[in-house]
């Protein structure tokens, strides 16, 4: 059997951090910012983990 290939996609969306985790960026974050307030676009930007649920689909799309 050949191979899996990785979800390009996902390649670009998640990154591994130094422990082996899976950290993404968080959504809500591209327009309508003056409807947001500062403390929540503030929060928006730092980057999240992966949730455990979505955590082993989301390994094996990357395919680490």
């Amino acid at each position: 059997m050949p191979k899996m290939k990785t979800h390009r996609g996902s390649a670009k969306r998640f990154k591994r951090t130094g422990s082996g985790k899976l950290k993404r960026s968080q959504a809500y974050t591209s327009h309508l910012f003056s409807n947001k307030s500062t403390k929540q676009k503030r929060k928006l930007r730092k980057a999240s983990l992966v949730s455990s649920g979505d955590y082993k689909r989301i390994k094996f799309m990357i395919g680490k």
